[in-house]
């Protein structure tokens, strides 16, 4: 997540630089033959490439709408997280009994711990890399990967969890595929232990199962997310579009521009390349920006910053602990919030 006003331009430049390349080439070649090859044909009519552009910027639009929408849902997601993860600490220390105090507090840092080790477990799980998923096979992203670091490529998910869980619990959760899925299911279990043995009562054990609910809930919803790419075809149609858009709009400009040169001289049509550079640029801009926003736990600079809320969550929960050595904030590393 960028937490700047805006993109700065020697970030976005450089970012979308191939894009001006692409409108370079396409501009000049038909602009060199035209002028001087004299191929007279190269010049179309402006309606079908206005035409054209119309359905491009209509497909755009809409997709790249509903990428955001995937972005936004993701944040809400991580919302309902952060309260769900609120709630459950407050019910672990007020809900759970037990006569030894220092007992008492040893299992709440258990349960407490290992809500921890579900959150860095899911955060790992979302940022593995997908086939469909493109930080990693864009140049242009793997470009704008020096300025910042994603810290689940940085570490392993096994050295995360010896903060939060002993040895043997440890070793049987990294065993599992779905690692997050049972951290929770050990949670479950280990509640109703203590229900049977009278440490929380039957009414309080059920608002904490809730909770536990809660937490699989926003888990399959960003799972659903993450393991559901935006519709091929939509992306597809839209690349298509947008290409055969840039492609004639050269030919539409030098239709006009040729018109023009009856007037103002021939060297008019040498416009042709700047103007196509910048409306080609816009439109596959467009096109870029919604490819960057459709996954938003792959690991781009856009993304939802779940190692960021995961680090908050945890200080929040260990506040209510009343535990004073708190882990330091995540900040933000070129304006990069990861």
């Amino acid at each position: 997540m960028n937490t700047a006003s805006r993109y700065r331009l020697q970030h976005f430049i450089p970012w979308t630089q191939t894009k001006i390349y692409t409108m370079l080439v396409l501009s000049m070649v038909p602009t060199l033959l035209f002028y001087f090859f004299n191929w007279k044909w190269l010049a179309i009519p402006w309606v079908p490439v206005a035409l054209l552009g119309t359905a491009a910027a209509f497909i755009s639009g809409f997709r790249n709408t509903q990428t955001y929408n995937r972005t936004w849902e993701a944040r809400q997601i991580y919302g309902a997280i952060i309260n769900s993860s609120r709630a459950f600490g407050i019910m672990v220390r007020d809900f759970i009994r037990v006569t030894d105090k220092n007992q008492e507090a040893a299992l709440h840092q258990q349960i407490i711990y290992r809500h921890f080790a579900w959150l860095t477990a899911l955060r790992f799980q979302l940022r593995e890399i997908k086939s469909w998923e493109n930080v990693k096979t864009r140049s242009y992203n793997r470009a704008y990967l020096k300025y910042y670091k994603v810290p689940e490529w940085e570490s392993s998910l096994e050295e995360e969890l010896k903060a939060f869980l002993p040895e043997e619990e440890r070793q049987q959760i990294l065993s599992a595929k779905n690692r997050a899925t049972q951290l929770i299911a050990l949670q479950s279990a280990q509640l109703r232990s203590l229900n049977e043995a009278a440490n929380i009562s039957d009414y309080n054990y059920v608002a904490l199962e809730n909770q536990l609910k809660d937490l699989y809930d926003n888990q399959g919803k960003a799972e659903r997310i993450k393991n559901f790419p935006y519709p091929r075809q939509f992306s597809s149609i839209n690349l298509y579009f947008t290409f055969a858009f840039c492609a004639l709009l050269p030919l539409g400009f030098i239709g006009e521009f040729s018109k023009l040169g009856e007037k103002f001289g021939e060297g008019i049509i040498w416009l042709t390349i700047p103007f196509s550079i910048l409306i080609g640029w816009v439109f596959l801009v467009l096109e870029q920006i919604g490819e960057s926003t459709e996954n938003p736990f792959e690991g781009n600079a856009n993304d939802v910053p779940i190692t960021q809320i995961s680090r908050n969550i945890e200080i929040d929960v260990r506040e209510i602990l009343g535990q004073k050595d708190l882990p330091a904030p995540i900040t933000a590393i070129n304006n990069i919030l990861m």
